[in-house]
């Protein structure tokens, strides 16, 4: 099926902390809420001619003709989930919004305005909505009033900071924090998805996939069978724009960045930054083989 170009804003909305939710009530009763505020969510989407292109996960992906039409959803998407309780239990959605340019196939969706707004859906906190500067120009000016920003970012598709603003969704101005204009705030961009490696496995690591698990274990991502490493020895886990190693074991971990530098971790994080070799249970110099390697890959984390 051909590809064709158009003109859309973008919505995602992602419940927050779904993990947390989880492993509290269990897979079952966490599922049915979280299919009641998804289903919440789709169920305005008519109200303002949007259109769902696909849930993924615990967030739902859709697109609007206008930037009037997105805010307005958005707003109405918090104020629902706030409000209703859908499923009869407190949670909370984090929303980013973009508008631009987009390629569609059939009746999916494609492009750096997609990725940009799943990257702001992902910096964003709960009860947040996120836009980015594309959109709050195309505004009407009644809905201005209600955008402000708040950060600069480099978002995909450009070389040069942006403004991120934030949409007030909520009526009570009390809640709501005073922005220090004079501070110019910038947020941690997307520099990629993580790529990691065992021989010849490799292993992606984005917003689709957020964690991995290392060990000696075979319930384990990457399996490494070395004497030093423990059956649960490590974990990679994407948080926010950042990925950072998490340390279960015995013996720790011993990461070598690009450039020499080895980190001892024992049972603590690490920032995972650039490229380099994770080695379970021993130094990287000690070893002739076994070492596990990670690189970051350009292409967008958020990328659908």
């Amino acid at each position: 099926m051909a590809k064709q170009s158009g003109t859309r804003a973008v919505l995602f909305a992602d419940v927050s902390e779904s993990s947390a939710l989880y492993q509290k009530l269990g897979d079952t009763a966490a599922r049915k809420i979280i299919n009641a505020c998804l289903a919440a969510l789709i169920d305005l989407l008519p109200r303002f001619d949007g259109v769902l292109v696909k849930t993924l996960g615990d967030a739902v992906m859709c697109v609007f003709p206008t930037a009037d039409y997105a805010t307005l959803a958005a707003s109405e998407m918090q104020a629902v989930v706030t409000n209703d309780r859908p499923g009869n239990y407190p949670v909370a959605i984090h929303i980013g919004l973009a508008f631009g340019p987009v390629l569609l196939e059939g009746s999916d969706v494609f492009g750096d305005t997609v990725n940009v707004a799943a990257y702001l859906t992902a910096v964003a906190m709960p009860e947040q909505i996120l836009a980015t500067q594309t959109l709050e120009s195309a505004l009407t000016p009644a809905l201005k009033s209600c955008i402000r920003p708040v950060f600069h970012a480099v978002l995909k598709g450009s070389a040069t900071e942006s403004v991120v603003h934030q949409v007030l969704w909520k009526t009570d101005r009390l809640e709501i924090t005073d922005v220090n204009l004079q501070s110019h705030k910038v947020i941690p961009g997307d520099t990629g998805s993580l790529v990691v490696s065992l021989d010849e496995e490799r292993v992606r690591i984005d917003q689709w996939r957020p964690e991995i698990s290392i060990g000696r274990g075979q319930s384990c991502d990457l399996v490494v069978a070395d004497r030093y490493a423990s059956r649960q020895h490590a974990t990679i886990r994407l948080t926010r724009t950042r990925f950072y190693l998490i340390d279960h074991s015995i013996n720790g971990t011993f990461v070598t960045f690009a450039g020499g530098r080895e980190v001892h971790v024992l049972r603590e994080d690490l920032p995972l930054d650039r490229s380099g070799e994770i080695s379970l249970g021993c130094s990287r110099a000690l070893r002739t083989d076994g070492a596990i390697a990670f690189n970051y890959d350009r292409r967008s984390m958020f990328r659908i």
